[in-house]
């Protein structure tokens, strides 16, 4: 579960990436809306999610929206998370305590959330949840004006939700 839900404003945040650059959500959002999806390695939901998450940010991320991992892990485990799941967003070390997870409330990952540029959450999606990613495909889609195209391809099974 998570305390922050559509609607909500999302907490700031301040993590550092796996190649040590800096990040911020209230930076972040300076250049456009982002995509910020908690996970921990050793999730098989998260797993299943993160290729799908990948797949938004090949078709909208560079575009004035912003796509980023935050990572429960130490740096070694994510850096083969990466590698094995395709990963080319930033992905962030929640290290230490776990601040940005804890300033969420998060109980379970995967959790995604769609942040405008205000600072306002559009989707909260706990778990991998079809219809989420679809809503977040269709509004980046309706935000740079272009057709909005299936995240999800015809000859793959995909189920409606799994539960993180």
């Amino acid at each position: 579960m998570t305390n922050i839900l559509a609607g909500s404003k999302a907490p700031d945040f301040a993590l550092k990436s796996l190649d040590g650059k800096p990040y911020s959500l209230k930076s972040v959002l300076q250049k456009g809306p982002a995509v910020v999806a908690f996970f921990k390695i050793s999730c098989p939901v998260c797993q299943f999610t993160f290729p799908f998450l990948e797949r938004l940010f090949q078709r909208y991320g560079n575009e004035g929206v912003i796509f980023l991992g935050v990572s429960q892990n130490d740096a070694r485990d994510t850096r083969d998370f990466v590698k094995e799941y395709g990963v080319t967003f930033p992905v962030l070390l929640d290290e230490k305590g776990y601040p940005a997870s804890n300033a969420y409330g998060l109980t379970n990952v995967p959790t995604v959330f769609l942040v405008d540029t205000d600072g306002s959450v559009k989707v909260s999606s706990m778990g991998f949840v079809k219809a989420d990613l679809e809503s977040i495909a269709n509004i980046l889609a309706d935000r740079r004006k272009i057709a909005r195209a299936p995240l999800f391809l015809s000859t793959e099974s995909v189920p409606a939700n799994r539960p993180g």
